[in-house]
């Protein structure tokens, strides 16, 4: 019975060691550890909703002033071609002079076809809408003209048109050095060319009825 007893005691004090150096070993330092689970990154607030923030996927595509720029000018360039087209046709209708009516034709031509072969196509590239019709400032001119008739008329078409075709013919100059669209560009050097003749036409007209301009400033010296 006492033999028992010791041989029972000698096995539970044998299997207290290993197992307390089962556990020693397993705090070792360099002993081998259960692998963690990567914890799952949650989206930052400057990137939660836009799958391409920070990544390049969605560049930049912002206009900038110049864009605007030269939508403006592409606009406004249709917008003055439809008023020199209407005014045109009613100078036909009004005017009782042939060198007026003449040049009133070659505004209705010239200026139909640089909205539909140039100004149109570049507003479409550019996503410029049409414009409907002439500005405000340019209806009030028409509504003025319509009006008026015979010697007073002449008087009143001629001044407008030098008027007018010296401030386009700034502006688009203007546009034709700054722009950097190589298609607005060219169409602001050839419709330079256009109006700068425009100009120089209408100028003779306004002398030979003795139109005073005030200021004008001849086209040859631009």
């Amino acid at each position: 019975m006492q033999l028992k007893r010791i041989a029972y005691t000698l096995c539970f004090s044998a299997g207290t060691v290993l197992l307390s150096g089962m556990v020693a070993f397993a705090q070792a330092p360099g002993s081998p550890q259960q692998p963690s689970m990567p914890q799952q990154q949650t989206p930052s607030s400057s990137t939660a909703g836009n799958p391409g923030a920070g990544s390049g996927a969605y560049p930049s595509t912002a206009p900038t002033s110049q864009d605007f720029a030269e939508k403006a000018f592409v606009s406004k360039a249709l917008e003055g071609g439809e008023a020199e087209v209407q005014l045109g046709q009613l100078a036909q209708d009004k005017s009782q002079s042939n060198d007026v009516k003449q040049f009133a034709q070659k505004m209705v031509n010239d200026h139909s076809q640089m909205a539909d072969k140039w100004l149109k196509p570049v507003a479409k590239q550019l996503e410029v809408p049409e414009p409907k019709g002439p500005s405000k400032k340019d209806k009030k001119e028409i509504a003025k003209l319509q009006g008026l008739s015979g010697a007073d008329f002449d008087r009143e078409y001629i001044t407008m048109m030098v008027k007018d075709h010296q401030q386009d013919l700034k502006e688009f100059k203007n546009e034709a050095d700054a722009a950097q669209d190589q298609n607005v560009k060219q169409i602001a050097q050839q419709g330079s060319n256009i109006i700068a003749k425009h100009l120089q036409l209408i100028e003779q007209i306004a002398k030979a009825h003795n139109v005073d301009v005030g200021g004008s400033e001849m086209s040859s010296s631009k």
